[in-house]
């Protein structure tokens, strides 16, 4: 199962930090590249546990729908969310938050296991994960540009 654990610096409280990693509004501004929509479930605003959004975006070039769940949430500290249906054979992603000298350390980690047996594991192999961390990178960035600055008033 591959497994993703990113690690973001962000200046910035970890209350704040916290809610713009469950924005909404914040993924579809950070996933522009990829058409990110949210299509049901919560569709705006910050999600909150046992709630579940549906993304429809372009992946790879083909557009597919993917619809999650939280799973797990403590304000501030954690929240996790988990696919209820999509691409993927499953796929997990757990969010950490912890503040120390002014800084918020966001933790990111992402598991997935892909369709199709051996093939789906080439393919992970191959590019998926590299991938899929590019995308929480580029999703991870746009984070720390809102929080380390006054965008965060356009979201929350």
């Amino acid at each position: 199962m591959p497994t993703i654990i990113l690690f973001t610096k962000i200046k910035a409280k970890k209350e704040l930090v916290f809610d713009l990693s469950r924005s909404i509004d914040l993924h579809k501004i950070s996933a522009q590249k990829t058409d990110e929509k949210a299509i049901a479930g919560r569709k705006s605003g910050l999600i909150e546990l046992d709630e579940t959004v549906t993304w429809r975006a372009k992946h790879l070039g083909v557009y597919q729908n993917f619809t999650s769940k939280v799973t797990g949430f403590r304000p501030s500290e954690y929240f996790a969310d988990k696919m209820i249906s999509g691409a993927f054979k499953s796929f997990k992603h757990e969010h950490f938050f912890s503040h120390e000298n002014n800084t918020t350390t966001l933790v990111d980690v992402m598991e997935f296991v892909s369709p199709l047996g051996f093939l789906g594991k080439f393919i992970d192999f191959l590019f998926l994960k590299k991938y899929m961390k590019q995308f929480l990178i580029e999703r991870n960035n746009t984070i720390k540009l809102y929080a380390e600055t006054d965008k965060w008033r356009q979201i929350i």
